[in-house]
């Protein structure tokens, strides 16, 4: 009769993943504290991107009502509600999946939460190449561009300048948000993959759920206003 060979503690050490022996700062009392601060320090954070944004909302709602028929028309002359809708589920889209990656996560199954990092990011490339490619360089390439001399390439409106510098500097903004949240996700996705983020320690991934979360409901606010006026 043979006896299972008995594992060392240094080989039962070097089976755990880093997740598991996670210990809070020091100058936290407890790892429930540090979440919190965590967490309150990103809701923080979101409330000055949401009062960022808000200038753009108010600079469309001054157009909207001091130029309502132009803006309209302008609206639906320069921009193709199609394309903003397929971004729009895109983006729904990737709240689910980044939602799941936290789970699993929290259910200790890190390659399912990879894998829906992945998804996530994958949502987001394609809102970027989509609204690069589809949007941006065609409009580049006609000049359809806010600016002194915009008109002269423009028959149709007097006030489409300003209709095109409120989508411009809205969606580019929301662009940027979008391509940090890529960034941010990737860096998740690699500590995911190297065991740091599990049951024990998954805040920041939480943190970057969040942040995309609100990217997702600006986007929610802007095709409404931008698209379909």
């Amino acid at each position: 009769m043979t006896t299972a060979p008995i594992s060392s503690g240094a080989e039962l050490a070097a089976k755990r993943e880093p997740h598991e022996d996670y210990v809070h700062q020091h100058h936290w009392r407890n790892a429930a504290d540090e979440a919190e601060a965590a967490k309150f320090g990103m809701w923080l954070f979101l409330a000055t991107e949401v009062l960022l944004f808000s200038g753009f909302f108010c600079a469309y709602a001054w157009g909207r009502m001091t130029h309502y028929g132009t803006w309209r028309e302008a609206s639906h002359a320069y921009l193709d509600w199609k394309i903003g809708a397929v971004n729009t589920v895109v983006l729904l889209l990737s709240s689910f999946t980044i939602v799941m990656a936290i789970r699993e996560l929290q259910l200790a199954r890190k390659w399912r939460a990879f894998v829906y990092l992945g998804i996530t990011n994958l949502c987001a490339i394609f809102f970027l190449v989509a609204k690069i490619a589809l949007e941006y360089l065609p409009k580049l390439q006609d000049k359809k561009l806010p600016g002194a001399n915009f008109w002269y390439y423009n028959p149709h409106g007097t006030h489409d300048h300003l209709f095109m510098s409120v989508y411009w500097i809205s969606t580019a903004t929301h662009g940027v948000h979008v391509l940090i949240g890529v960034l941010v996700i990737s860096w998740a996705m690699y500590w995911t993959a190297r065991g740091r983020y599990g049951p024990k320690n998954f805040m920041f991934v939480e943190n970057t759920g969040l942040y995309w979360h609100i990217v997702d409901v600006i986007w929610i606010f802007l095709f409404p206003m931008l698209y379909l006026v």
